[in-house]
């Protein structure tokens, strides 16, 4: 028995190191993936909280504010039209209860004039603009400004459209994949394999699982968004929808498995860009920002610009 000991526990002494080197120095195994955007500040539905959320008020309004990636939710009408709307039925954001792959868009309704801001209850925005935009007047209006596409039905003919308008404005190096479901990104990524990749909700537990494991290091990751919630934004501001995720101590537990430096800084150093969504508090874009994440979404970007205008500035850059 001790002679089989010493060589398990041999091994097992060299796997823990290997890990932790390369955990610390991914570059050995890895190459480092080069994004043609760096972003920090991120315009969550444009700035939902400071115009009506995912109009074209609201996008000139957080570009006007320096932003530097624009976050947006697109869905099919009738008539095969690509819009931009979080939710596929427009009751919450226009009063109308209607689906939007049930109108031409010619016949679809207006924003309501003023709207309550998703992730900050009892805060609401307004704007002049109430009009539901199209995703390819986004891409005509804004040729050179990074944009995160979140992919809400799962749908090949939307994901077809989407890809071919990336194609015709010739932003697929700046325009990211993203969608919660694993299905639907093998779509998106099937249908155009050029664009980035944000990790799915599934993809976000597997890399947890492997980091605490400590296979992390050694397993290549296709992705290049890890896009996840704070989870101290929790009951404050984000509600998740299964009940579970709403128990104060698994609240607490997704808190120390997520809000972890060293792993923040491996993905960062395989050129992975990490984004904590939606904080709307000061006290929220410092935390995330001193946990080491690349980039912050929000519904306030004027808030977030006086932010990062007013940090100092990180020593020796």
């Amino acid at each position: 028995m001790d002679q089989l000991c010493l060589p398990l526990l041999s091994i097992t002494a060299g796997y823990i190191l290997t890990s932790f080197y390369l955990l610390r120095n991914p570059g050995v195994i890895h190459r480092k993936k080069r994004l043609a955007f760096q972003c920090r500040h991120i315009s969550h539905r444009g700035g939902a909280g400071e115009r009506i959320e995912n109009t074209m008020e609201a996008f000139q309004h957080a570009l006007a504010c320096h932003t530097e990636m624009l976050e947006l939710d697109c869905h099919m009408t009738r008539d095969g039209q690509v819009v931009v709307s979080h939710d596929q039925n427009l009751l919450r954001q226009t009063g109308t209860d209607v689906n939007i792959a049930d109108r031409d868009y010619a016949d679809l309704p207006p924003y309501k004039e003023k709207l309550e801001v998703w992730f900050y209850p009892g805060h609401y925005s307004s704007g002049s603009d109430r009009k539901i935009p199209l995703l390819e007047d986004v891409f005509q209006t804004f040729p050179h400004l990074p944009i995160n596409v979140e992919i809400k039905v799962d749908s090949r003919e939307l994901i077809r459209k989407v890809s071919d308008l990336v194609k015709k404005y010739h932003r697929e190096e700046i325009t990211v994949w993203a969608t919660k479901s694993k299905q639907k990104m093998q779509s998106c990524h099937k249908e155009n394999p050029y664009m980035p990749m944000s990790f799915t909700s599934r993809r976000i537990i597997w890399t947890l699982l492997l980091f605490y494991a400590g296979f992390l290091p050694f397993v290549p990751l296709p992705e290049s968004c890890f896009e996840c919630f704070m989870p101290s934004i929790i009951n404050r501001y984000y509600f998740p929808e299964m009940p579970i995720l709403r128990n104060k101590h698994v609240a607490r537990l997704l808190d120390w498995l997520l809000m972890r430096k060293s792993l923040i800084r491996h993905l960062t150093d395989r050129g992975i860009q990490v984004y904590f969504w939606v904080l709307n508090e000061e006290s929220d874009y410092r935390q995330a920002l001193d946990y080491g994440v690349t980039g912050v979404m929000t519904d306030y970007p004027s808030k977030l610009r006086k932010f990062l205008d007013e940090m100092p500035p990180v020593r020796g850059s």
